[in-house]
């Protein structure tokens, strides 16, 4: 679980580092909607906690350089990415006890688990 949720952040961040880097070269409209839409997570998650309105009164007033709503913006996405995995593999880890725990019934086990 966490070694996937591990490889998704990655994977996730390199797709934004090509995609910033293609944009210093190319601005086109595929590649700037292509950033909105990796910025689109963690700026609602952001939002959500409250913290994205401040975050953006510090990048308009210049407090917060590009990079740094970048690097802010990728370990949000990760803590994102592993709080999902967390609760999938939580929820997932649990049905699998209550149908081990049901089948072992079925087939006649002991009736105190």
């Amino acid at each position: 679980m966490w070694g996937n949720a591990f490889l998704l952040s990655l994977i996730y961040l390199a797709v934004g580092l090509v995609v910033e880097l293609a944009l210093t070269r190319w601005q086109t409209p595929f590649l700037r909607n292509l950033s909105l839409s990796l910025d689109s997570l963690p700026a609602r998650a952001l939002e959500l906690v409250g913290a994205m309105g401040p975050l953006r009164q510090a990048y308009l007033t210049d407090q917060i350089p590009k990079y740094g709503l970048r690097i802010i913006f990728g370990l949000t996405t990760m803590a994102v990415i592993f709080l999902l995995a967390l609760v999938v593999g939580t929820f997932m880890g649990g049905l699998r006890v209550f149908l081990m725990r049901r089948a072992y019934r079925r087939a006649g086990g002991d009736r105190h688990p």
